[in-house]
């Protein structure tokens, strides 16, 4: 089955793409394009699916350069050596034409980023904590750092869990109202003491309050569509064992 890439207008003419679930090799619960080594996933068949983005990319599996996600803040830049173990990252940025920067995802959002004059782009995986904490600021100051203008950076955010999707408790709207009690109208009222949470208006939000010159969502639910997309709050309502993670790529 031919991949399904999910572009955006603001990112072109660079060669980049959110990858939906289809085209790939895995099965079962993986079935589809599972790009994620952390999975219990077959490695080989992770090495295939994997594979097969970098050619869509226009590139060999050695220009992929992921990262070991551990939803932080910390941004992180490829260099052009043969990279060894991921480092741990939830953000990667370049200037260099040829690398593939990658974040793999399954709710949370996946932001990819691009100054286009200066020739300098990001990627960035974004769940609330990485949100939280300034993961999405951190790639700002990263492709600042070599040579991009944030006023003239353009940044898109990929499927992602959508609001209506999004259900948290009382301590997760807490650690939001420690942060800043404002951040409440990120929050929509639910059944009981439950309440839905606008992970990719925040994200948005932080970008713009950040400087950014454009930032869009493309208004994707990772949640909603099963056919398209994983998602880790899908499987654990199912009782699945596991997930696959979505993959978002850009390359100069």
């Amino acid at each position: 089955m031919t991949l399904e890439i999910i572009t955006a207008d603001a990112l072109a003419p660079l060669r980049h793409g959110f990858f939906t679930r289809r085209g790939g090799a895995s099965s079962g619960v993986f079935e589809g394009l599972n790009c994620g080594r952390g999975s219990s996933d077959q490695s080989e068949v992770v090495t295939i699916n994997r594979t097969r983005v970098a050619q869509a990319m226009d590139a060999g599996l050695g220009d992929l350069r992921g990262l070991h996600q551990v939803h932080s803040a910390v941004a992180v830049t490829a260099s052009a050596e043969k990279p060894g173990a991921p480092p741990q990252a939830d953000a990667i940025v370049t200037d260099r034409p040829g690398l593939v920067l990658a974040v793999l995802t399954a709710d949370c959002a996946p932001v990819l980023f691009a100054d286009h004059a200066a020739g300098v782009i990001g990627a960035a995986h974004a769940g609330w904590k990485g949100a939280l904490g300034g993961v999405l600021e951190a790639t700002l100051d990263a492709m600042e750092a070599l040579g991009a203008d944030r006023a003239a950076t353009v940044a898109v955010i990929g499927p992602t869990i959508s609001q209506a999707s999004y259900e948290v408790g009382p301590e997760f709207f807490e650690q939001f109202m420690d942060e800043d009690p404002a951040l409440s109208r990120f929050f929509a009222g639910g059944a009981d003491d439950r309440m839905h949470f606008d992970l990719p208006g925040f994200a948005l939000w932080r970008m713009r309050e950040a400087g950014i010159g454009t930032a869009e969502w493309l208004r994707h639910c990772t949640y909603a569509n099963p056919a398209m997309f994983y998602s880790f709050r899908r499987s654990v309502h199912e009782k699945q064992a596991d997930y696959g993670r979505l993959v978002s790529t850009i390359r100069l």
